[in-house]
């Protein structure tokens, strides 16, 4: 007996030297306690034909010995990786971090792992991307598509392949997908329709991309507060920009040929933090002369002087129920028709539309 458990000790300590160089196995553990490696396999999983000796036995060496199943082996046998790509324009605004705050949380409680691609409004890397993570055998993608896609081969390899995919923000008609969305022409017929409340006349609009949705209906909600209030409208009171630069640029321009709004409605922040930063810097009071609303609530939204009116988003519950639909779609918990889930927004009012207002 004395020998057998000297045997035993020996095999654990050179299990620990082993372990250093390579990864542990079922296998390994079985060997260092002198049991079957089906064994150790059941008293990992809790099986109740394993006495509560050999389960904690086995469970203590694992932990000790930093055990992780093998997940390339795992996914052969299940046809799973366990893992989630994510596919999105850049990682650097504060919306799509948010959003994948929200994916991460509900993927890791789930025991998914999260691939994140950026394609940087590239189309190209956009269709890498997605060719990657096939190749990396992802369980499902999250995508919200760049400014430059109009063609959609790329996603339809993934559905050809039955990889579930929900699209958010900015989504794609073109496939058999889940969308997560807000009401865009709600939330900007609620930004504009502010701006005529506290007295605007002369609103013009710093719009997105007209091929994607979400410029289109936040022009359409822009333009329908205006109709709505019997506000004056003008193709000249729309431009195409959804840039911190070109607004900027096109305020500046503004100002030259003295044809400035007393309101800006923009597309996004970053753009009306421009259009914020250009009349700061030509000594215009902002909201006196000129009240700016913006979209998206970002963090840098709240330290501007003065601080932005703008919509919220709301992306980290964008991002969670993306994965949530998506992980219902993976695990079959969900198979009807495909969703187009719409998350609340909220109008918040600052200073850069009424004075001292907190």
């Amino acid at each position: 007996m004395l020998l057998k458990n000297t045997l035993l000790l020996l095999s654990q300590i050179h299990l620990i030297i082993y372990m250093k160089h390579s990864q542990i196995t079922i296998k390994d553990i079985a060997n260092a306690l002198g049991i079957s490696a089906s064994t150790v396999s059941r008293a990992l999983k809790d099986h109740p034909d394993i006495s509560t000796d050999t389960k904690k036995k086995v469970q203590e060496l694992a932990a000790k010995l930093r055990y992780r199943p093998n997940a390339i082996a795992l996914s052969l046998r299940n046809r799973k990786s366990n893992v989630i790509g994510v596919i999105i324009p850049q990682i650097i605004h504060h919306f799509f971090s948010s959003v994948i705050s929200g994916i991460e949380d509900v993927a890791s409680k789930a025991g998914y792992q999260v691939i994140i691609c950026q394609s940087n409004e590239s189309f190209q890397r956009e269709v890498n991307n997605t060719f990657a993570l096939m190749m990396s055998q992802v369980d499902g993608v999250i995508i919200s598509q760049t400014k430059e896609t109009t063609e959609y081969s790329h996603f339809k390899a993934l559905e050809e392949n039955e990889i579930p995919m929900v699209f958010f923000d900015r989504v794609c008609d073109a496939v058999k997908a889940d969308h997560v969305i807000i009401d865009d022409y709600k939330a900007a017929f609620n930004a504009v329709e502010h701006l005529i409340a506290i007295g605007r006349r002369k609103i013009i609009h710093f719009a997105g991309p007209q091929n994607l949705k979400i410029g289109i209906e936040r022009l359409k909600g822009y333009l329908g507060a205006l109709d709505k209030y019997n506000v004056p409208k003008s193709d000249s009171y729309i431009f195409e920009c959804d840039k911190h630069e070109d607004a900027i640029n096109i305020v500046n321009n503004l100002i030259k040929t003295n044809n400035l709004p007393d309101a800006i409605f923009a597309v996004n922040d970053s753009t009306a933090i421009g259009a914020l930063v250009a009349l700061k810097r030509n000594g215009i009071d902002v909201p006196d002369m000129v009240a700016i609303a913006g979209f998206t609530n970002g963090l840098i939204s709240t330290v501007t002087d003065p601080p932005l009116t703008t919509v919220d988003q709301n992306g980290y519950l964008m991002g969670q129920r993306s994965a949530e639909i998506l992980l219902d779609r993976i695990e079959n918990r969900f198979t009807g028709d495909y969703l187009s889930e719409v998350i609340p927004t909220e109008l918040k009012i600052r200073g850069s539309t009424i004075k001292n207002f907190f």
